[in-house]
């Protein structure tokens, strides 16, 4: 393991951060060269970092050199679609030439479920949905993808990721209940959510291990193979004192709607419904290839990532 170069794009970010410390604790002895536009969050071992940004194709010649193994984890999922395309899509195409020139021999590429668009989304594997985004980072992601594929890696797409820098999922969650203050639509949707450090550990083991998973290629969901219900998400967050417990009162999905629309806040209808209607999909492909158990799920995870959501307030879009 010392022998092998690995390069870690987007360390400072929620996930990467994540993948940094799993990379310390798993493989102590091994010094990922760390490519970031900012400071990585400072990690229990050794790092090698590199300034680059995905955004200046310039910025990412050499980064790949004598590495045998890429993690592609940044990108930019706020509003702006020109920043969108310049980083998700251009950018990645970037970095995907400079790991072909280099003769990277592993590359694992983290994307996003929501590049299947509007739901509802019912258990459906990679395959049996053509993906039809609607927004420009999810529309970007996806162009971004094709460039890896080209390049013989890996795609890994999750749903929603929960956890210690979580600063999207909780935040909305409280924002829309501040908006919409009542079950929504019988609290029924289920949508597919993982933990950020089971994620690191999926990440990495298709990075380093060996067997089938370092022979996966194409598209794979990156979760947790059971969906977790709005209702059971919303009454562990309020059980962990992360969110107020939601009143008794059941909305239907169109009185929903109006009181989001009817009270100021960041939460858009379309993030609001990825949240609380069926937006899951088949992941136990991912999780068989790389030998890893997905754990007791999401939800059992929440307790380790409670304190940093209530020091936080979890009401603060990131």
């Amino acid at each position: 393991m010392t022998g092998r170069q690995v390069v870690v794009t987007g360390a400072s970010g929620f996930v990467g951060s994540a993948v940094l410390r799993h990379l310390a604790e798993r493989y102590p002895q091994l010094v990922p060269r760390v490519v970031s536009r900012t400071p990585a969050a400072a990690a229990a071992g050794a790092v090698h970092r590199v300034g680059a940004d995905l955004a200046d194709p310039a910025s990412l010649r050499g980064v790949c050199e004598g590495a045998d193994v890429l993690l592609s984890l940044a990108s930019y999922v706020g509003p702006d679609a020109g920043r969108c395309a310049a980083v998700n899509s251009a950018g990645t195409e970037a970095l995907m030439a400079q790991a072909r020139r280099a003769g990277v021999r592993r590359i694992v590429h983290l994307s996003t479920c929501a590049v299947y668009g509007p739901g509802p989304h019912r258990g459906a594997d990679v395959g049996e949905l053509t993906p039809a985004p609607v927004s420009p980072a999810s529309g970007s992601r996806l162009a971004g993808e094709a460039s890896v594929l080209a390049a013989g890696g890996l795609v890994l797409r999750a749903g929603l990721v929960l956890g210690r820098g979580d600063r999207w999922v909780v935040p909305a969650l409280a924002d829309a209940l501040r908006r919409v203050p009542a079950q929504w639509d019988g609290g029924a949707g289920l949508a597919s959510f993982v933990d950020v450090d089971d994620l690191a550990g999926l990440l990495a083991t298709f990075a380093l291990g060996d067997g089938a998973a370092a022979g996966a290629t194409g598209v794979l969901h990156a979760h947790h193979p059971d969906p977790v219900r709005n209702r059971d998400l919303m009454h562990a967050l309020a059980g962990h004192g992360v969110l107020p417990e939601r009143p008794d009162a059941d909305w239907p999905w169109s009185r929903c709607l109006e009181a989001l629309a009817a009270t100021p806040g960041w939460v858009s209808e379309r993030q609001f419904t990825l949240l609380a209607q069926d937006h899951w999909y088949r992941a136990d492909a991912a999780w068989r290839l790389a030998g890893v158990d997905p754990g007791p799920g999401p939800l059992d995870r929440l307790g380790r990532a409670a304190p940093w959501y209530r020091e936080r307030g979890a009401v603060t879009p990131g």
